[in-house]
């Protein structure tokens, strides 16, 4: 019989003390945690229940419907064998459930019946990003890749239409992907995409073709520039602000930041957030940015003030993902748990005073785990390499 447990592994000093604050951290009630059977991945918006309920992807290779209030667990969807790492709804209704997979595939759901829709394979690896958009009467779904590709594909039929690449500057395994709907026309979109290494993208993208977009480099008269080159090492996130002119582009890196790219002075940072460690996700309300990553304490800066209010302890594990959820700010982590932060000041306040104290140590009950919620080890290696492969 096989273990994941690491004390049975090799483990440094190091692992071995952060397994420890982890497991005297596991218990705390912070952000009313809701308590799942494997590791989140990703999360995204319900729209069947937009201010009440989140989807979230498991590294038990389920898509899960969680309901945050009252705090549960309600449908799942299943299918996959391998940890399912990203999802995205749309289609024709806005109510087709889309994860990529471990297994190199986009698999996709009706939310509603959770009846199996197509499969979408032609990635070469893990499939890390999805999103959908629409040309015309046309519904796409475009996805990037562990394999450095950009997959744009027809949702109706099935069909590859483009495979995106650049030619010019190699570009890593895709991290994320965005839709500039302010740039949207009958015949064209801008997506925008982030990578494994520092350069964010952005795409114009036709039913008949595409084209990277090229143009002058702001600081540079004669030359051009294909990226745009802000951060120092991967990018993890992308989150569009504003609107039409005034759209300007969050993103959060591995460099330990989230800046604000400002469109009007031609994508250069505008704000620099100093988070501190990979920085794997980010959100923005009308009051605060709020990024979250490798040290779990989730931050809430003030737009006004571009400074650090309060940083709320609760995970004990990486987080990674961030989304705002009608007035609150949800996190998810590798913890396995769901987290619900207020998005007012008062809230904000009074949760920086419940922390005060120490948290609580062994007095709760055991983090639940069940059958099938762990990885092996050696997909917990796997998963590992993956999360720190720019480190």
């Amino acid at each position: 019989m096989q273990s994941s447990d690491p004390r049975y592994f090799f483990e440094t000093d190091a692992d071995q003390l952060k397994r420890e604050r982890r497991a005297t951290k596991a218990n705390n009630k912070y952000g009313s945690p809701i308590q799942l059977k494997s590791k989140i991945l990703a999360a995204t918006h319900d729209p069947l229940s937009p201010t009440t309920s989140i989807l979230v992807a498991e590294s038990a290779g389920s898509v899960r419907r969680v309901t945050l209030s009252p705090p549960t667990s309600t449908q799942t969807y299943r299918g996959p064998s391998t940890p399912l790492a990203c999802l995205t709804t749309g289609g024709p209704h806005g109510t087709t459930l889309f994860a990529g997979a471990w297994d190199k595939t986009i698999w996709s759901w009706d939310l509603r019946t959770r009846a199996p829709g197509p499969q979408y394979t032609g990635h070469s690896d893990f499939v890390k990003a999805v999103v959908c958009a629409r040309i015309g009467t046309t519904h796409l779904l475009i996805s990037g890749g562990a394999d450095k590709k950009i997959i744009v594909w027809d949702v109706a039929t099935g069909a590859k239409l483009h495979t995106l690449v650049d030619p010019v500057v190699n570009m890593m395994a895709v991290q994320d992907l965005v839709v500039d709907h302010s740039l949207q026309s009958e015949t064209e979109i801008v997506v925008i995409s982030a990578s494994s290494d520092p350069h964010i993208r952005r795409w114009k993208v036709r039913l008949d073709g595409w084209e990277q977009v090229v143009e002058d480099a702001p600081d540079a008269p004669g030359a051009e520039r294909r990226t745009i080159l802000e951060h120092e090492t991967t990018v993890y996130k992308l989150v569009l602000d504003g609107e039409g002119e005034e759209v300007d582009l969050w993103s959060s890196s591995g460099d330990g930041t989230a800046k604000c790219l400002a469109r009007m002075r031609g994508w250069k940072a505008d704000e620099t957030l100093e988070h501190g460690d990979h920085v794997r996700a980010v959100a923005v309300t009308e009051r605060w940015v709020v990024t979250a990553g490798r040290d779990e304490d989730v931050k809430f800066w003030d737009r006004a003030e571009g400074r650090l209010y309060c940083a709320l302890q609760g995970h004990f594990d990486e987080v990674t993902e961030l989304l705002v959820v009608g007035d609150k700010v949800v996190s998810v982590s590798i913890d396995g748990t769901v987290r619900s932060w207020p998005t007012d000041k008062a809230g904000l306040d009074a949760a920086v005073e419940e922390q005060k104290p120490k948290l609580v140590e062994e007095e709760e009950e055991e983090v639940e785990t069940g059958p099938g919620g762990k990885l092996s080890a050696d997909e917990e290696a796997e998963l590992a390499a993956l999360m720190e492969e720019d480190d």
